[in-house]
């Protein structure tokens, strides 16, 4: 009997994507299940001891943390997103790590209370996008991913940062693109991935843009003028 993957799933958390971006590379058959994190039921805390999401259930079997259920798929497949050497591997586990560190500095941008500190969080998220850029400027591989022609976890972890930016342009250009070239060819390839485009409705950018709104923040002001 075929394994059953079920992947617990709230509509907009970037962490979610990662797990279904993996899932859809590796062609795996699995149901998602959205669930509605201001009242999460009872069942789902079971399954979830922090009470984040994703959590897959592997024939009822919960997996929680989205780079613990991108590891399992990837170990449980014949084609390893991951380098092929213990060293390499750690790099990339490394700059998943960053992207993670990413995605809190966009929370924090989205999250400011006023234009000053708006600014200051800004700023934040351009160095690191910087530091991501030297990054792929002494890399041995080329574009258009993470590690050349072959797409790997860390082009997964990252997809949904850049994501932001599909709705956040919209509001402001913040500039965190200005000098990074290489990373400017990096986010489209990335949009252009078919897994990357699967890992959310077409509904998300009016669902993170309602979601900004409510936030009541530096951003959500410049929303709404």
């Amino acid at each position: 009997m075929a394994t059953r993957f079920t992947l617990i799933s709230h509509l907009l958390c970037p962490y979610v994507q990662r797990a279904v971006i993996v899932l859809e590379e590796k062609g795996i058959a699995y149901e998602r299940i959205d669930i509605d994190l201001a009242n999460k039921p009872a069942w789902f805390l079971k399954a979830s001891p922090l009470g984040k999401t994703p959590v897959l259930l592997v024939d009822g079997q919960p997996i929680f943390e989205s780079a613990v259920i991108c590891e399992y798929l990837d170990e449980i497949t014949s084609h390893r997103m991951h380098p092929g050497t213990a060293l390499h591997r750690a790099q990339h586990r490394g700059w998943m790590e960053f992207a993670s560190a990413a995605l809190n500095a966009i929370g924090a941008l989205y999250s400011a209370p006023d234009e000053a500190c708006l600014a200051a969080k800004v700023g934040d998220l351009r160095q690191k996008f910087l530091q991501i850029e030297v990054e792929l400027n002494s890399a041995a591989q080329h574009l258009p991913y993470f590690a050349g022609e072959s797409f790997c976890m860390v082009d997964a972890a990252f997809a949904p940062v850049f994501r932001y930016f599909d709705v956040l342009d919209t509001v402001c250009d913040f500039g965190v693109f200005a000098h990074t070239p290489r990373l400017n060819a990096w986010r489209v390839a990335l949009q252009q991935r078919d897994s990357v485009r699967k890992a959310v409705r077409t509904d998300y950018p009016e669902l993170l843009s309602e979601f900004l709104v409510q936030r009541k923040s530096a951003l959500s002001l410049r929303i709404h003028s």
